[in-house]
């Protein structure tokens, strides 16, 4: 199928998610996470309607916001930060969902440049408690909140989490329902960034705001140069 049939494809399914849990039709966006993907793919995405892309490498996705900069795009980092590479995506980015720390946050603030609007951000809270995944602890997640609050560059929108797989839709349900609980500690949180193509609908069902699909998009993909 194409990418233009998978998108259309990738919709229904959130149409049909949103409707079981009883959600207004217009409650979930869909974000396209194009890592790996040549611009050309996202240019195919885009002309079936598409305006959100997600991407996980700071260079890769700087390549693609320069060589698409003739589209209106709505471009997210969703990837881990690391502090040299903060001013990159303050400069280029719209959205960042994966900051887990104040230094990041400083950073992204300090770098964000003046004729842009605020960058928007989201926490990144690791809900499994999984060592190898990056993420706040949710016991810390308040002092964060706290302190990103008083950066005049970002906008703290919401929270994201990357959840341990799980098979079945109870288990899957349990960290976006954990998540979701705690967007109240944010002042004016209205972004839950959680499910992929495995876990879309539970997800869904416990609130998400973006869903985060690649390969129902693309296609698998090609880590060779990463």
């Amino acid at each position: 199928m194409s990418i233009a049939e998978n998108i259309a494809q990738v919709y229904r399914q959130i149409e049909a998610a949103v409707a079981k849990a009883g959600r207004n039709h217009d409650s979930v966006r869909l974000l396209a996470v194009s890592k790996t993907k040549p611009a050309d793919d996202v240019r195919a995405a885009y002309a079936a309607g598409q305006r959100s892309f997600g991407e996980n490498y700071v260079q890769e996705g700087i390549e693609k916001v320069q060589a698409l900069s003739d589209l209106d795009i709505d471009w997210h980092f969703i990837g881990p930060l690391q502090s040299n590479k903060t001013r990159e995506v303050a400069s280029h980015f719209d959205w960042v969902h994966s900051v887990d720390r104040l230094k990041i946050a400083q950073r992204l603030n300090d770098q964000r440049p003046d004729d842009l609007p605020p960058l928007n951000i989201c926490i990144q809270v690791n809900v499994s408690g999984e060592d190898s995944k990056s993420g706040i602890s949710p016991a810390e997640l308040p002092s964060l909140v706290e302190a990103i609050s008083q950066l005049p560059r970002l906008r703290l929108r919401g929270l994201m989490c990357i959840p341990a797989p799980a098979e079945d839709e109870a288990a899957q349900r349990e960290p976006f329902h954990q998540l979701a609980g705690l967007l109240s500690v944010l002042p004016a949180g209205d972004t839950l960034s959680m499910g992929m193509s495995g876990d879309m609908e539970a997800a869904i069902a416990e609130g998400a705001t973006w869903v985060r699909i690649g390969t129902a998009i693309f296609g698998r993909r090609d880590y060779s140069n990463h």
